[in-house]
C-alpha cells in the first residue's frame, strides 16, 4: 500500500489558513507551500504583508509561493521585488497575463533576469508553457503552474498536456512543472504519472489523501454500507 510519503512527486500544501499551513509545514511529506489572493480572501485575511511575514516566521526551510495582486505591470514588478525580499525560500507568483489578457512575459523575463525565483501561474495551454520556458532564467529556480484541474473541468484529459509541458521545459534545468487545481486524490497520482515534479493540494484533499490513499476497496465498501445504515438509524426512518 502506498502512502503520501512514498510518492516521488513533491506535494505542496495549497491554502491560506494559518493553522493548517503551520500544521502541514511540519509534516515530512509536505515539501512546500502555496497560496493565492482567492484563498487568502476566503480565509478572511485583510493585511497581506502582515499575514505573509507572520507565516514566514515559521516557514523558513521549505519553499513558499506568494502571489502579486496588482493588475498593472509596473506595480506587479514592485510587489514582486518586495515579496522576493521576504525570504530566500520565497517564490513570487506571477499570473501569465493580467485581467485584460495582456501578456506578463516581458515582466517575467525582467524579474527572472534579476534572479527572482518565480512561480508562473494560471497556465492552461501549451503555447503559454512554451513561451514561459523561453522567458525563464535557466540559472534561477522556478515553478511553472499548469492548472490541470481546470483543464479537466472543461472535459479535456490534462495528462497529455502535462506530459507535453514537461517536454517543453526540458531546456530549463531549474524549472519544475506543477500540477495545479487538484480536485480529488486521484489527481495526485496522475500528477506523478505525467511527470510533474510538484502537485499543489488543498488542505481538505490532503486530509482525505492521508486517510484514503491505497485504502482496500472491499473494506471501503463495507464502511460505505455502515454509513448508510448508521445514518438511516440516526434519522429514525420508518416504513
Amino acid at each position: 500500500m502506498r502512502s503520501l510519503q512514498d510518492l516521488k512527486v513533491q506535494i505542496y500544501a495549497d491554502g491560506a489558513d494559518k493553522a493548517g499551513i503551520l500544521d502541514l509545514y511540519a509534516k515530512p511529506y509536505i515539501k512546500g507551500l502555496t497560496t493565492n489572493p482567492t484563498l487568502m480572501k476566503k480565509a478572511g485575511i485583510k493585511d497581506y504583508e502582515a499575514f505573509a511575514r507572520d507565516i514566514l516566521q515559521t516557514v523558513t526551510a521549505k519553499p513558499i509561493s506568494l502571489e502579486v495582486f496588482s493588475d498593472e505591470f509596473p506595480e506587479m514588478k514592485r510587489q514582486g521585488l518586495k515579496i522576493a525580499g521576504w525570504g530566500k525560500n520565497v517564490f513570487v507568483k506571477i499570473p501569465i497575463t493580467n485581467s485584460r489578457g495582456e501578456s506578463s512575459l516581458p515582466l517575467i523575463r525582467e524579474l527572472a533576469a534579476q534572479g527572482v525565483q518565480l512561480n508562473i501561474t494560471a497556465l492552461l495551454t501549451l503555447v503559454q508553457v512554451r513561451d514561459v520556458a523561453a522567458a525563464l532564467n535557466p540559472a534561477v529556480p522556478s515553478v511553472v503552474s499548469v492548472f490541470a484541474g481546470r483543464i479537466a473541468d472543461t472535459g479535456v484529459d490534462p495528462m497529455p498536456i502535462m506530459r507535453a509541458s514537461r517536454a517543453l521545459l526540458a531546456e530549463q534545468p531549474k524549472a519544475e512543472l506543477l500540477w495545479a487545481s487538484v480536485r480529488e486524490v486521484l489527481n495526485i497520482i496522475q500528477a506523478e504519472e505525467s511527470g510533474c515534479q510538484i502537485v499543489t493540494v488543498p488542505h481538505d484533499i490532503l486530509g482525505k489523501a492521508a486517510k484514503m490513499l491505497s485504502q482496500d476497496l472491499t473494506a471501503l465498501s463495507l464502511d460505505t454500507v455502515k454509513m448508510f445504515a448508521n445514518d438511516a438509524a440516526a434519522a429514525g426512518f420508518k416504513l
